[in-house]
């Protein structure tokens, strides 16, 4: 065991250890003013920066939770480490040597667990890297080459291969002086039948590193068709790599992601390496696990991700099924950002890496700067599963998406997507889809209420079907064959609707006459009592005009139908224009808006027509 590390020695670690510097590999820092840094304490998740460090006194404190002390106490805490440990970890961080009291030297084999496992994992790094350039790293290499990726950039991202043997990794650090008990801790080895062997052997490595640039973990590719192992095999969670808390990527990116203010997610990493060589150098990858809490608080802190201060978070998945659930989970991960969050999908559906290859540098860059609002994504991906061009479509979309949108934190940001999400859906009434969410976000259940078997004859929303009803059992001839042409949608209440249909069987209001012989025929083409009993309503209600109606008044009543119903069809135009990308398909959309064109010219000549004289 080492002995006591004298208080000269820790002095010195403390002045060759900058807390600004140190810290600043955890959190990012900003100008406070009179000599003080702030940034987002990473020991409690806060929205406003309070944790200060300031570097003359070499001592840091928040005022939100309280913790504060020197850059040691500092590592202590945030690595979970003993005071020696700590004091260790920041000596090997300035390259100083410990002299220990009673005579022990620091030696490789003598520094606390944490630092141990460090090493272990370093060495093993090592080891991997070497190998990639002899004959043990020929399908990896090649593996590389197929991605555009070259021998400088396998360095650049320490990448390495492991031999096919059992236990190469095993003998090799061995000899480097660590123990089977601090392989198998770190991950680098699991005990067999007859001794430990290698965990990672025959696949593809990548490194994965701390903020601190420490190699902490793992992440290995099955290379050969005859392995039976999983495609990607990873470190487990140890005392140093815990997969939930580490951002592949995020020891190069994190300078970035604090300068530019933006953090690009992406699903692998192959993905990262092709972002960086493409330039957006921010972009980082989970290891092996979906975007969770955890994640969003490192993320968070390097973005110096306040209220007051935006930034970007940019969320790369694929356009299918996968990609589509992955997205509905980040949904729930943007709630915790003050950041604005995005989606950026590559052309075809192809990933960062894939895109690269296929198109260049330049492709990759442009995936990322064409990224949607992640809101919108998401809302618009579970419309996706309904067909919104019939109404039952629509109204089972509107029950699917309202929740959704109701779940959207930011009160102003909710009410602008619950007015899109009418749009998209085409619903008539924007203000009842932003009510609907509203009573959705304050916890009021939808009531379900039956349809009555009559439409109120108050509603303003139907009195014009109502009058044209009217007039077609009391006046069939003021209405005349317009009437019988209109498009069966231009009766919205499915009880009109039906008299309509009745008054269609009994000849139409082209040829009536009038009279108790024709609404006697139309009675008797009803489909049922029910709409029977709602035309003698009809047949005895007055009608709303002042004096004696005429032609012109029944072809006004048409005219306000026609309109009505081509209003419905723009309406729905219109939300399947919004639907469709006018860059992935012109030609669809360019087709809807000649469409919208010929529909909004219809509805100016029924009004200049029929309604101007009115």
């Amino acid at each position: 065991m080492a002995g006591r590390i004298p208080d000269a020695d820790i002095a010195r670690v403390r002045e060759l250890s900058p807390i600004a510097d140190v810290v600043g590999e955890y959190v990012t820092l900003r100008n406070a003013g009179g000599g003080s840094l702030k940034g987002l304490c990473p020991f409690h998740d806060e929205r406003t920066p309070s944790f200060h460090v300031t570097p003359a006194r070499g001592f840091w404190h928040c005022f939100g939770c309280g913790e504060g002390g020197d850059v040691i106490s500092f590592i202590e805490k945030i690595e979970h480490l003993s005071f020696v440990e700590a004091v260790e970890r920041l000596a090997a961080r300035a390259r100083y040597e410990l002299h220990y009291e009673q005579g022990s030297a620091s030696g490789r084999g003598q520094g606390g667990v944490r630092q141990r496992l460090v090493d272990a994992n370093r060495s093993a790094a090592e080891f991997f890297a070497a190998h990639l350039a002899d004959s043990a790293g020929l399908l990896a290499r090649r593996f590389l080459a197929d991605r555009g990726f070259d021998a400088e950039t396998a360095a650049h991202f320490g990448i390495g291969v492991a031999p096919k043997a059992w236990d190469e990794l095993v003998r090799h650090l061995r000899r480097a002086g660590f123990s089977d008990d601090e392989l198998v801790t770190a991950g680098l080895a699991v005990r067999g039948p007859r001794g430990l062997i290698d965990r990672f052997r025959g696949r593809l490595i990548w490194p994965i590193r701390d903020l601190s640039g420490d190699v902490v973990g793992f992440g290995a590719r099955r290379l050969e068709a005859d392995d039976d192992g999983p495609k990607y095999l990873n470190t487990p969670d140890t005392p140093i790599f815990k997969k939930s808390q580490i951002l592949y990527g995020l020891d190069l990116a994190k300078k970035h992601i604090a300068k530019s203010r933006q953090a690009v997610v992406v699903e692998g990493y192959t993905d990262v390496m092709a972002c960086h060589l493409a330039g957006v150098t921010t972009a980082v990858a989970t290891c092996g696990t979906a975007f969770g809490e955890d994640h969003v608080r490192l993320l968070r802190r390097v973005l110096l991700d306040t209220t007051d201060a935006a930034g970007e978070v940019i969320f790369t998945f694929d356009a299918d099924a996968a990609g589509r659930k992955a997205a509905l989970r980040a949904f729930e991960s943007d709630q915790k950002f003050a950041a604005s969050t995005f989606i950026a999908i590559g052309p075809d559906g192809m990933d960062p890496c894939d895109l690269r290859v296929a198109r260049g540098d330049a492709a990759v860059r442009d995936m990322i700067a064409r990224r949607q609002p992640l809101f919108a994504f998401a809302i618009r991906s579970a419309l996706a599963d309904f067909n919104l061009d019939i109404p039952e479509g629509r109204v089972a979309a509107l029950e699917k998406t309202i929740p959704l949108v109701a779940r959207i934190k930011d009160v102003s940001l909710r009410d602008e997507y619950a007015r899109r999400l009418a749009g998209w859906v085409g619903a008539s009434d924007e203000l009842a889809v932003v009510r609907r969410v509203r009573r959705a976000a304050a916890g009021e259940k939808p009531v379900r209420r039956r349809l009555p078997d009559r439409p109120d004859p108050r509603d303003p929303a139907l009195q014009v079907e109502r009058e044209a009803l009217k007039l077609a059992v009391q006046r069939p001839a003021l209405l005349g064959p317009a009437f019988d042409a209109l498009d069966p949608g231009a009766f919205s209440s499915p009880a009109y609707a039906e008299v309509r249909d009745a008054v269609a069987k009994a000849g139409g209001t082209a040829t009536a006459a009038g009279g108790e012989g024709w609404v006697a025929a139309v009675l008797d083409a009803a489909a049922d009592d029910r709409v029977r009993a709602l035309i003698r309503e009809l047949v005895v209600e007055p009608l709303l005009v002042a004096g004696e109606p005429d032609v012109r008044y029944g072809a006004a009543q048409v005219a306000r139908l026609r309109v009505r119903a081509l209003d419905r069809q723009i309406s729905e135009l219109k939300s399947r224009l919004q639907r469709i990308n006018p860059v992935e398909d012109p030609d669809a959309h360019t087709r809807l808006f000649t469409e919208l064109i010929t529909l909004e010219k219809r509805r100016r000549d029924d009004l200049e027509n029929y309604l101007g004289g009115s």
